[in-house]
């Protein structure tokens, strides 16, 4: 713990350090090589929200129609503020592009030049800078037009001087996203401003290192985060278009991890074009997944398997995504989630079985409750996780993912009349002595899905251990809940005397659950954590819930389109993303 803190203050030191070495330095970039071309994607909602004065950063909105600068408002908490720091609203404004939105634009981004552009504030950190590179740089068009001389000449000697800073501390991050934030930053800079040519070598060599290291041969990371490989990808691929607008190569490394991810991305992709939402990620920025694989101009698919982990079954309209692999450990895991064998459905435009999600923005409560398995559409099994959360890091309050599966077998074929996925986890063997088995099989019209859950003690050591846990409870069995999240418009109801439930989409789809019979069914309430929420949104989830008496307990359920729903399905409904503000 002391020498993990005393490389914490290392780092904030140097990058003070050097930040203010930076701001001291007599540079001017002369100017762009040539008119930078947007390529980060912004919300024209999002931009009319914040030109009103509602500054909604990481999950936290303070209301400041009034205020004169951005940067005068009173900061709730660091998140908000590097949020702030990284500029990814400017993408928001220039969405919008009208006057007003130009007018704020400029007034905030030099309002940041005159209170921080000497060295000062949490903005001088490599991640954040290269960020805030790429914005400048992006939006640059829109934000100089109208301006006077020593406005631009602040403008580009500010961009020269944190692209020099981002030179010196680009190795202080951490490997992963933040490093691929930095060193695209730098390249970005380096080759888009006259008489800075001479930075972007050794970006560009650390960048292909970074994707030989970081990307797997399934096109993956080790956080196994969806929404964190779909923000790597858009920076190689903007580095890379970088570089192609200069007449330079990208080296074969950094093409081929674009090449890798591309068709992963593919596979996490629901059929309403967002993300799976596992271990910490959201559903993505909306249509920033479709515009950066259509960007890339990658048309491979990952072949049949899993990729970064996951398993996708498709058919007609309808995706399952299912999380069939072991989870990250150490370093790698401290957003992960015990979500072993959890699944997710979306029907067209229109998620139906979804997980909770990550509640990082709402706090560290519910940042550990979206990481438990009962926030999983999944089996909790005698009231435990599938894993286990260590204690929190001292300095970071994060804490890493322990005791969770080793064993994650998987089985996917075709069968008679469609896609069969086949898995199981030992995540419970230590404590229970029951492995967890899921069978789920898609029809190839995607109309109905039929599922099985199984708890089954494998081998005598582990009879032997369930013997005991039986013995511990009187032979009452041991409690185990199947919960199926619904997203927060589905409109569900008991049917049939409490047999099934009925759930209604908002482009008039049915779709009916049904099970067994042999465990009792209820309808209860559940939480949708989505970041740039004020709050989590209520929802409700579908709970089977029984006890394991015996060496092997079967539950089976089935989803399926109710026959009246037609095969194609006219969505016309529109979501309006700040529906639920207030």
């Amino acid at each position: 713990m002391m020498s993990t803190s005393f490389h914490a203050r290392k780092t904030r030191f140097l990058n003070r350090w050097h930040a203010r070495s930076a701001a001291k330095m007599n540079v001017q970039a002369k100017g762009f090589v040539s008119s930078p071309e947007p390529r980060t994607i912004g919300s024209f909602a999002r931009g009319r929200q914040l030109i009103a004065g509602n500054l909604l950063f990481s999950g936290t909105l303070i209301q400041a129609p009034n205020a004169a600068s951005l940067w005068d408002v009173a900061i709730p908490d660091h998140d908000f503020a590097e949020d702030m720091h990284g500029f990814a609203w400017l993408d928001d404004l220039a969405a919008v592009g009208d006057q007003k939105a130009r007018e704020t634009a400029q007034r905030w981004l030099w309002g940041w030049i005159d209170q921080f552009g000497e060295g000062r504030g949490i903005g001088w950190t490599p991640d954040l800078t290269g960020r805030r590179l790429i914005r400048w740089i992006n939006h640059a068009l829109f934000v100089l037009r109208g301006t006077e001389q020593d406005q631009s000449d602040a403008f580009y000697r500010s961009l020269a001087r944190q692209t020099y800073f981002l030179s010196r501390r680009w190795q202080a991050t951490a490997p992963g996203l933040p490093r691929f934030e930095a060193l695209t930053g730098l390249i970005y800079a380096a080759l888009s401003l006259e008489g800075l040519e001479n930075l972007a070598d050794p970006a560009i060599k650390a960048l292909a290192r970074e994707c030989d290291a970081r990307i797997d041969e399934q096109g993956g990371l080790p956080t196994r985060n969806p929404e964190e490989l779909l923000q790597v990808f858009m920076l190689l691929s903007w580095a890379a278009a970088a570089l192609s607008d200069a007449g330079r190569g990208t080296p074969k490394a950094h093409m081929a991890a674009i090449e890798r991810i591309a068709p992963t991305l593919r596979t996490l992709r629901h059929s309403d074009g967002s993300l799976a939402r596992f271990h910490g990620g959201g559903r993505g920025a909306e249509g920033w997944l479709d515009h950066a694989l259509s960007t890339a101009k990658i048309k491979t698919r990952q072949p049949d398997g899993l990729s970064m982990g996951y398993a996708r079954l498709s058919a007609g309209r309808t995706s399952v995504i299912i999380d069939a692999s072991i989870p990250p450990s150490g370093a790698e895991s401290m957003n992960a989630h015990a979500s072993a064998l959890a699944f997710e459905l979306t029907s067209g435009r229109r998620p139906l079985i979804v997980n909770c999600g990550s509640g990082a923005s709402f706090g560290a409560e519910w940042r550990r409750a979206g990481r438990a398995t009962p926030s999983h559409s999944t089996l909790s099994l005698g009231g435990y996780s599938s894993a286990r959360l260590a204690d929190p890091d001292r300095h970071t309050g994060h804490e890493a993912l322990i005791e969770a599966p080793t064993y994650v077998p998987v089985e996917i074929e075709t069968v008679g009349d469609g896609t069969k996925f086949q898995g199981g986890h030992n995540g419970y063997v230590p404590a229970f002595g029951l492995t967890h088995a899921r069978t789920i099989e898609l029809t190839h019209d995607g109309r109905a899905v039929a599922g099985e859950d199984m708890l089954l003690a494998m081998d005598d050591p582990e009879k032997r251990r369930f013997d005991r846990e039986m013995d511990a409870v009187k032979l009452k069995g041991i409690p185990f809940e199947i919960r199926f999240h619904l997203h927060p418009d589905v409109d569900a109801t008991l049917d049939l005397g409490g047999a099934a439930i009925s759930m209604a989409q908002k482009s008039g789809e049915i779709w009916v659950f049904r099970h067994d019979g042999t465990y009792k069914l209820s309808l209860e309430p559940s939480v949708y954590l989505e970041r740039n929420r004020l709050r989590p949104r209520a929802s409700l989830q579908i709970v089977l819930a029984g006890h394991a008496t015996t060496y092997a307990t079967r539950v089976r359920w089935s989803l399926s389109k109710a026959q009246e729903t037609a095969i194609g399905v006219r969505d016309l409904s529109l979501d309006d993303p700040y529906d639920d503000q207030d």
